[in-house]
């Protein structure tokens, strides 16, 4: 099995972009608890009457959507969800993923006013995961390196489809259906075989604005965008190749960590204790340190079971186990949606703290469960071999 070209240099480019995630989220922590107020109240600068934190949650984090949508699409058309049965390994462990964490959340929410938090542990940053994989080096099988980009991806998706119905506001259906419009004109047009870049990414801009007035997250429209510029054959001269192509340095080495920098400028309360012991809290960090890897597995086991799906020869099931730990780092995601879930300032800031933890001891847990079942996979095999060799 190879991997093609873009799907290396998405990859590539998302592990490097965690790598860096890493670095921005400890930098703005440090500059946050050293000079607080100074820094953190530098993204609360007004820019053309909002401030430079909207900017980029609303308007940048709209690229790495339509990054996101792109690569969804891909996926879809040539990837490894064009083949139902592959593409249903990861689905069910995606919807497993999803669920469990949101269930776990519930339990510890349900009734209180914390409880519209429980889409937070569901999302997967699909950067640091990918990241941390990339440290096992070649020990990773291609299968489980498709399997977690594709399961992540459609986590995303996952996230996409709760902001839109759950953490949008009142709907003004005159805007949406401008938005809609723009989309359907958008869609014709790559169907007539237009390919003017400008024309998608100017419609796009307005379908932008009519979503953002619309009462819907604006950056549901970077997704509709992907759908709408067309693929065509998918090769290096189609339009989606090529914005796709374009946009993958953008997004990991300016778009996420200006994300990063902007939204865990947390400043560490002396309540901090108090906070990580609130039910919203216990349940982000068991949502997304005990949910995810058990959803993931169960589902994707269950779902080999019963014939639903197959799970590739060179993945063991102790690996799904160990990946879905690697899928609980939600940090991006995770708070992204937490800025839509909450308003008041301390659970905003203990949910952000919260998702560090869960997002930590996920990816400390996958990556050393994982270094040691590779690592003895491999033994194992070399054992097996009639002439010693791997």
């Amino acid at each position: 099995m190879k991997l093609s070209r873009l799907f290396r240099e998405f990859v590539e480019s998302e592990k490097t972009s965690g790598i860096i995630l890493v670095s921005c989220t400890i930098v703005s922590l440090a500059l946050t608890n050293f000079f607080g107020q100074s820094y953190s109240g530098f993204w609360q600068t007004h820019i053309f009457y909002k401030p430079i934190e909207f900017w980029i949650n609303d308007g940048l984090m709209t690229i790495f959507f339509l990054l996101v949508g792109l690569e969804i699409e891909r996926e879809i058309y040539k990837g490894e969800l064009a083949n139902i049965k592959s593409a249903m390994l990861p689905v069910l462990a995606a919807i497993g993923g999803m669920l469990v964490p949101a269930i776990i959340h519930s339990i510890f929410n349900h009734g209180t006013a914390s409880q519209n938090g429980f889409g937070i542990p569901m999302a997967t940053d699909i950067a640091f995961s990918l990241a941390i994989l990339s440290l096992l080096g070649n020990r990773v099988s291609v299968s489980l390196k498709i399997f977690l980009t594709a399961l992540a991806i459609i986590d995303d998706l996952g996230a996409i489809l709760v902001i839109a119905f759950f953490y949008s506001k009142t709907i003004s259906i005159v805007y949406l259906g401008l938005a809609l419009l723009l989309f359907f004109i958008m869609f014709i047009l790559g169907k007539l075989k237009i390919y003017n870049t400008w024309i998608y990414l100017t419609s796009g801009i307005a379908m932008w604005f009519f979503m953002y007035r619309s009462g819907i997250h604006p950056t549901i429209s970077g997704v509709l965008l992907a759908f709408a510029i067309p693929f065509g054959d998918g090769h290096k001269t189609a339009l989606s190749y090529k914005v796709q192509h374009r946009l993958h340095k953008p997004v990991a080495f300016f778009i996420l960590p200006l994300f990063a920098l902007a939204n865990t400028a947390i400043l560490i309360p002396s309540s901090v204790v108090t906070e990580l012991t609130a039910p919203n809290s216990y349940g982000i960090i068991f949502g997304l340190f005990i949910g995810k890897p058990i959803g993931i597995f169960l589902f994707s086991v269950v779902g080999a079971a019963i014939g639903v799906c197959s799970i590739p020869n060179d993945i063991k099931r102790r690996h799904l186990l160990w990946t879905g730990f690697l899928a609980g780092i939600g940090f991006t995601m995770s708070i992204f949606i937490t800025l839509l879930a909450f308003n008041e300032e301390t659970l905003v800031y203990g949910s952000k703290i919260a998702i560090i933890i869960g997002s930590v001891l996920s990816g400390v847990f996958g990556f050393f469960g994982l270094r040691l079942t590779l690592k003895k996979s491999r033994l194992m095999n070399v054992i097996s071999s009639p002439s010693g060799k791997n």
